[in-house]
C-alpha cells in the first residue's frame, strides 16, 4: 500500500514540476497550449469559446493553466486587436481632484458620463501634475479618443494627444490653433452681455477678475498681456467687457484687471488689491462662477453687502450659482450640450474637425443691482 501511494505521489510531483510556472517568466497562452499538448487555437477556444472544446480537453487545459498561473487572455491585447475599446479618455493637467472640485468640470463630467452611459461606453480619467507622467498616462490610456479639459496647459495637452494619433476634441480651449477640433462658446458676446448688464444698471467703477492669460502668472495685468494672451478665451472676455463699457462712454483704460489662476487664494489677493484703492469698484466682472463665489465670500467676510455695496457677475452658469448668497447673476454656458457633443464627436463622428461654438445666456439674479446714489 505504501509503495503504491509513493508511486502515485511521484507521478503527481513529476506532473506538477512539469506544469509549474518557471521563476520570473510571464506565462502566455502558447505556454499553456504546449504544456497541454494542444494547438494554440484550441487553447484560445477554452477561454474564449469553451463550447467548441470537448469537456475532457477543456478541463485538462484549464487545470494546466491554473497550475502554471495563467489567468486568461490579456484584455488589452483582445481590445487592441478589435481596434476599438468603447471608452473615452478625459484629460487635464490639473490634479484628479479638479474633476470633482471645480463646478464647471463637475457639470461637464456629468454630461459626458450621461452620454457615455447611453452608448455603453466607459471613461478613463487621465491626469498628472508631473509632465513626464502625464505624457505616459496619455500614451498608455486604453481609449478610442480623448476629450481635453484645456483650462490650463492647453497646448501641451494638444501636443500629447496628437502623438497618440487618436481622435480628440478640446473643451474650453484657450489657444489660437484653428486646426483642431474644439467646442466652446462665444466668449466675446457673453462678456459683452455681462458688462452691458452692469453698465445698464448705472455702474461706472468696474474691475475684472480674470482667468489666466498665460501659465503660472497672477497679479495686475496690462492690455499688452491681454492682447498677447496664450489663452484666447480670457483675452476675448476682456475684449467683450471693454466693448460694452466703451459703448457706454466708460474709459476702459481706468478699469483694473487682475489675473488669477481660477483659485480662491488668487481671488483673495485680487480683492485685497482692488479694495485698497481710494475709489474701489462697485461692479466686479468675474470670468468664472468659481471666481465669483470666492469674491462673494471675501466681501461678506468684510461686511460689504452684495449687491448694495458691490455688484458681482460670474461666467459659467453652474447649478451652485442659483444657491449662493446672494444668488449669482451669471453668463450661462450650455455645459450639458457641450459635453454631449464632445462624446458624439469622439464615438460617433471621430473624423469630424473644426470648431463648434455655442451661444451664452445672461441669467439675472440677486448679486447685481444699481449702485448706491
Amino acid at each position: 500500500m505504501s509503495v503504491g501511494i509513493g508511486k502515485h505521489a511521484g507521478l503527481q510531483n513529476t506532473a506538477r514540476t512539469q506544469w509549474e510556472k518557471p521563476l520570473d517568466k510571464v506565462i502566455r497562452l502558447a505556454d499553456v497550449a504546449k504544456a497541454a499538448g494542444v494547438s494554440q487555437g484550441t487553447a484560445s477556444n477554452v477561454f474564449n469559446r469553451p463550447r467548441l472544446v470537448r469537456p475532457e480537453v477543456r478541463e485538462r487545459v484549464e487545470a494546466i493553466a491554473a497550475s502554471l498561473g495563467y489567468r486568461g487572455p490579456d484584455p488589452k491585447g483582445r481590445l487592441l486587436r478589435a481596434g476599438k475599446v468603447n471608452a473615452l479618455g478625459i484629460v487635464t493637467a490639473e490634479p484628479l481632484s479638479y474633476f470633482f472640485e471645480d463646478p464647471f468640470a463637475r457639470l461637464m463630467m456629468a454630461a459626458i458620463s450621461k452620454a457615455c452611459d447611453e452608448r455603453g461606453a466607459g471613461i478613463a480619467l487621465v491626469s498628472a501634475m508631473n509632465d513626464q507622467k502625464l505624457a505616459w498616462n496619455v500614451q498608455s490610456a486604453l481609449v478610442d479618443g480623448f476629450i481635453l479639459f484645456c483650462i490650463d496647459e492647453g497646448p501641451r495637452l494638444v501636443e500629447l494627444t496628437r502623438e497618440r494619433q487618436l481622435p480628440f476634441v478640446a473643451l474650453h480651449l484657450g489657444t489660437r490653433d484653428e486646426g483642431i477640433a474644439a467646442i466652446g462658446v462665444d466668449n466675446f458676446a457673453g462678456a459683452k452681455a455681462a458688462a452691458s448688464h452692469l453698465a445698464g444698471l448705472g455702474h461706472q467703477r468696474f474691475a475684472i477678475l480674470s482667468m489666466p492669460f498665460a501659465d503660472d502668472r497672477t497679479g495686475p495685468a496690462t492690455m499688452r498681456e491681454v492682447e498677447t494672451a496664450v489663452y484666447s478665451s480670457s483675452r476675448d472676455r476682456v475684449l467683450g467687457y471693454f466693448a460694452a463699457l466703451a459703448e457706454q462712454g466708460i474709459d476702459t483704460a481706468g478699469v483694473p484687471i487682475f489675473e488669477t489662476q481660477n483659485e480662491e487664494a488668487d481671488v483673495e489677493k485680487a480683492m485685497a488689491w482692488l479694495f485698497a484703492a481710494p475709489a474701489p469698484p462697485t461692479a466686479l466682472l468675474a470670468m468664472s462662477d468659481r471666481i465669483a463665489f470666492a469674491a462673494l465670500e471675501w466681501l461678506q467676510q468684510r461686511g460689504l453687502s452684495v449687491p448694495a455695496d458691490v455688484s458681482v457677475i460670474g461666467f459659467d452658469g453652474v447649478p451652485e450659482s442659483a444657491f449662493s448668497e446672494p444668488p449669482l447673476t451669471t453668463i450661462a454656458q450650455p455645459i450639458a450640450a457641450m459635453g454631449q457633443l464632445a462624446v458624439e464627436m469622439i464615438l460617433d463622428t471621430p473624423d469630424e474637425t473644426g470648431r463648434q461654438q455655442f451661444s451664452t445666456e445672461l441669467v439675472v439674479r440677486g448679486s447685481t443691482a444699481p449702485p448706491k446714489p
